[in-house]
Formats: C-alpha cells, structure tokens, sequence
C-alpha cells in the first residue's frame, strides 16, 4: 500500500476518533468521496492498525444506529424552512 495512502487512512481515522464525524462529513474535510473513506476505514485500516480500527469500528456502528433519527431530524428541519 502507498505510504500516502496509509497516511491518510490514519488522519481519517484519528480524525474520526476525535470529532465523531461521520463519513460524508470527513470525506468533505479531507476532499475525497465517502466510498474512499468507507473503504479506508473498514478494508485498509485493518491491515494498518488494527486496534484503531476497532474503535473506529464501534464509531461506525453508532452511526448506522442513529441513523434514522438523523434522517428523520434532517426532513423535518428541511420541511420546516419551507414554511
């Protein structure tokens, strides 16, 4: 693997780490798609650091959890600047 490639897979994830940001908004930080994120961080990350990954992991998993109350907040604050 590139040793950019690898550098960057850290900072996603340290960066995730920290900010608990999810994946649309870290691949706006760092100016790639979420499908490059998405596989950063659950195919190269594990053969990079695997403890890392683990954390990330649980931080990925609260986000699918939530997710649908994220989407139910973001239509009705869509709806409710329409009005």
């Amino acid at each position: 693997m590139n040793s950019l490639i690898i550098k960057r897979v850290i900072d996603e994830a340290n960066y995730m780490l920290d900010t608990k940001k999810t994946i649309r908004e870290i691949a706006k930080i760092f100016n790639v798609s979420k499908s490059t994120v998405h596989k950063d961080l659950h195919e190269r990350l594990v053969d990079v650091d695997y403890k890392l990954f683990e954390q990330i992991d649980s931080i990925l998993k609260y986000h699918i959890d939530v997710r649908h109350i994220r989407g139910g907040e973001s239509t009705k604050k869509k709806y409710k600047n329409l009005v």
